[in-house]
């Protein structure tokens, strides 16, 4: 889901910069076990907590971004169970999304081959405008917990990003906070390059709305 309102007390006709405000889905997707749900935890709430249950279905959360001065972010981020891959809902679930997060453990190498396979449903569902795929990044997380050799090597991966068309790859920890609001960073960028590119001039009076509004959490902060 992507959208974009502008707006402003004095309007640009006054010489104030329009605000622009854009809502965003993001899915985050990956084998069950991962640590999509701590990552979505520590990046909305700052949270982290060893015994979250796993996802069942879809959870959702809003992380609220004043990206610069006159740019509001609203990423709706779509936590997909892991066992959702070969779902008929992921079809469902994937809908209008504009950038993914895709995750693998990097204690259990079984997580990083199921990788691949993540990408490809990704791309087979959703795409730009183009019949591009969406901006994706991909989390090696709990590096917290790594030990010597548990995961590809960083040249490794970065052939790996460049062979299934991820635009970058961080080391993550929603324990330690380690790369979450870098890698978010990361993706928005390209979210946002993307709406430019391939923007549709919107109706003057639209608004962004969420069908039902399905959230259930929201954070704002400033995002630097």
């Amino acid at each position: 889901m992507a959208g974009e309102a502008g707006s402003g007390e004095l309007g640009a006709s006054a010489g104030v910069p329009e605000r622009r405000e854009y809502l965003f889905k993001v899915l985050v997707i990956g084998e069950l076990g991962v640590g999509k749900t701590s990552i979505i935890k520590r990046y909305v709430h700052q949270l982290f907590s060893q015994h979250y249950r796993a996802t069942i279905g879809v959870d959702f959360a809003l992380k609220v971004i004043n990206w610069d001065g006159k740019t509001l972010v609203r990423l709706q981020l779509w936590d997909i169970a892991g066992q959702e891959r070969f779902g008929n809902m992921t079809r469902v679930y994937y809908k209008e999304a504009v950038g993914a997060f895709v995750v693998f453990d990097v204690t259990r190498v079984s997580t990083f081959e199921a990788i691949t396979k993540w990408k490809s449903d990704l791309d087979s569902k959703v795409y730009l405008p183009s019949g591009g795929p969406i901006p994706a990044v991909l989390l090696a997380n709990k590096c917290d917990q790594r030990k010597e050799n548990s995961m590809p090597s960083s040249s490794q991966l970065d052939n790996f990003c460049k062979e299934n068309g991820f635009v970058s790859w961080y080391e993550t920890s929603a324990k330690d906070n380690v790369n979450i609001d870098d890698a978010a960073r990361c993706l928005v960028e390209n979210i946002l390059q993307n709406f430019k590119n391939f923007h549709v001039e919107e109706d003057d009076d639209s608004t962004v709305q969420l069908e039902n509004e399905p959230l259930t959490a929201e954070s704002k902060s400033l995002c630097c």
